[in-house]
């Protein structure tokens, strides 16, 4: 369904644009539109939706985010279905950046990461070596990385592998 279909007439507030990007029926292209939302709260709700496309996700990483809502956005991202090679590329710049400048944990993001077979093992492991990594972390993203060939191993990071 059209995204005007599903906004009302006259004036609009930013629910009606949350209500529209969570609704079922709205089609990628209102998808699209909305990745490109002046509310950060609309354009996660887009990251959400598993329709998304990947060309969807990388719009809705353009956006202005605080870094509570950000470190959360890249989360959803990299285990996003239909992010590809392309966007956890981006992920993974964005998730690097925050780890070199040690003020944000981007943590569950890279161990999401970690366990995207379209990134390399080396790709990923490099975050280990980044001023934010900590110890833990750096384990994790070895036992993630190792486990990707078959079941993830006791004590990783199933239970915090984002909710789609």
């Amino acid at each position: 369904m059209k995204l005007e279909s599903l906004l009302p007439a006259g004036a609009r507030s930013p629910a009606d644009y949350l209500r529209a990007a969570q609704d079922l029926r709205l089609d990628q292209a209102g998808l699209d539109a909305l990745a490109g939302s002046g509310y950060s709260f609309v354009r996660m709700a887009v990251a959400r939706r598993p329709q998304a496309a990947a060309g969807t996700l990388v719009r809705v990483l353009d956006g202005d985010y605080d870094w509570w809502q950000f470190n959360d956005l890249l989360r959803v991202v990299a285990g996003h279905p239909n992010a590809d090679r392309g966007v956890l590329l981006r992920v993974l710049h964005h998730v690097a950046r925050l780890l070199e400048a040690a003020e944000v944990r981007p943590y569950v993001a890279a161990l999401t990461l970690a366990g995207r077979h379209e990134l390399t093992e080396a790709e990923v492991l490099r975050l280990a070596a980044l001023p934010g990594s900590s110890r833990r972390l750096r384990r994790r993203l070895r036992t993630v990385v190792a486990g990707r060939g078959g079941q993830l191993l006791p004590g990783t990071v199933t239970h915090l592998m984002p909710q789609l």
